[in-house]
């Protein structure tokens, strides 16, 4: 059985004989089951009235655990955006209902972003959703196959991610 894949390996042995395109049988598959993710990501999201930052957020806020809330800076740590970006997505959430923002009773300055009522239940089952949708994707691969490929992905992820990482 050959995939799209496969044939651009193919044609690009036939027409670059002279390079080495090993890594397309990799990351070119890599890079198309990224966009088919993406693409369902987007569509569970979608359903839920939420764009894929607005779930980014209200994730982090829902992993931190009860009182569900978290400050500025850790959300935009977890989320990898710039302050001025976060202080944006902050306000367009507290503006639709789903966060709220409270003083820090640690930092007189300070504040917390805290999940509301509202943002736990659209974030609760979008988060089953996907699940859902992901285990349909992964569906073809049995446990043994699922552990060995998230093995293989996490050795190729870990110097992005570690300290030193770009």
């Amino acid at each position: 059985m050959h995939d799209e894949v496969d044939r651009l390996v193919e044609a690009w042995r036939t027409e670059r004989p002279d390079l080495d395109v090993q890594p397309l049988q990799v990351l070119s598959r890599v890079s198309r089951l990224a966009r088919h993710l993406d693409r369902a990501r987007r569509a569970v999201f979608a359903a839920h009235d939420l764009e894929p930052w607005e779930f980014d957020v209200l994730t982090a806020l829902r992993r931190a655990g009860t009182p569900y809330e978290l400050s500025p800076g850790r959300l935009l740590r977890a989320t990898l955006v710039t302050s001025g970006t976060m202080t944006n997505r902050i306000d367009r959430l507290a503006a639709a209902g789903l966060v709220e923002r409270h003083p820090d009773p640690a930092d007189k300055r300070g504040v917390l972003v805290r999940l509301t009522v509202a943002g736990r239940t659209r974030v609760d089952a979008a988060f089953a959703d996907l699940l859902r949708r992901e285990h349909d994707i992964l569906d073809g691969l049995d446990e043994k196959e699922r552990d060995a490929l998230a093995g293989l992905l996490r050795t190729l992820l870990l110097p992005f991610d570690g300290p030193d990482g770009p």
